[in-house]
């Protein structure tokens, strides 16, 4: 993987691109309004879906631990924000440093806008009479799948952009897969998140990072 500040990507400007940023910008503000207007056949298939794997958690004590070691340890935000800056500090060393500070402020908005939208829709996480877990603030949108999806995203996207090998693509897209799926499965088990809480933050995730690929490829283009 070469190591200098490459040309943006054709990818990022592609018609699938743009198709792909417009459904996941429509998903995204559907999800948004059916849970600020607290839709009632939303809340019933949240809440079908959360109290079996809840009364799972609690069975299986063992499950939940691993799960708590990867949700509040390996997943967890501050370790995906370690990660972007060990990114951020890779890029400035290798002299790209607008790409660096892109990449910084991607990260930062997207700390900023979860923390703007749990604010404003208020939602209360889930109320457990035996919890397994506990967790703060807001409940909509949920911050771990939220910054797991953005920082591996910009790693994916990094990759892409400095034509990584297929080796190393590959296991990226796995780690990336494992990651931003596990810790959304992960805060449903441990009760501390609702099912759509998760999707919430996966599908804001990506898009942030999708439109902040096209961004970035049109003013590197001149477009």
């Amino acid at each position: 993987m070469t190591t200098a500040p490459p040309t943006a990507p054709d990818r990022a400007r592609a018609p699938g691109a743009a198709v792909t940023t417009y459904v996941l910008g429509g998903l995204s503000a559907l999800l948004l309004a059916l849970v600020a207007a607290r839709w009632s056949p939303l809340l019933s298939l949240d809440e079908s879906v959360a109290r079996p794997v809840h009364r799972a958690a609690v069975e299986h004590s063992g499950l939940t631990r691993v799960s708590r070691v990867l949700s509040d340890w390996v997943w967890d935000p501050w370790t995906m924000r370690i990660i972007a800056a060990l990114l951020v500090l890779w890029l400035l060393r290798t002299g790209a440093r607008e790409l660096a500070w892109w990449c910084a402020g991607v990260c930062v908005f997207g700390t900023v806008l979860q923390q703007l939208l749990k604010a404003a829709v208020s939602r209360e996480r889930p109320v457990w009479p035996d919890p397994v877990d506990s967790a703060h603030f807001a409940s909509y949108p949920s911050g771990h799948a939220l910054t797991a999806t953005v920082v591996c995203g910009l790693v994916l996207w990094l990759l892409r952009l400095y034509e990584a090998g297929a080796v190393l693509w590959w296991t990226a897209l796995a780690v990336a897969a494992v990651s931003v799926a596990g810790v959304g499965l992960t805060r449903v088990w441990l009760g501390v998140h609702w099912p759509s809480d998760v999707v919430g933050g996966w599908l804001l995730g990506a898009l942030l990072v999708l439109m902040a690929g096209r961004v970035r490829g049109r003013r590197a283009t001149g477009a």
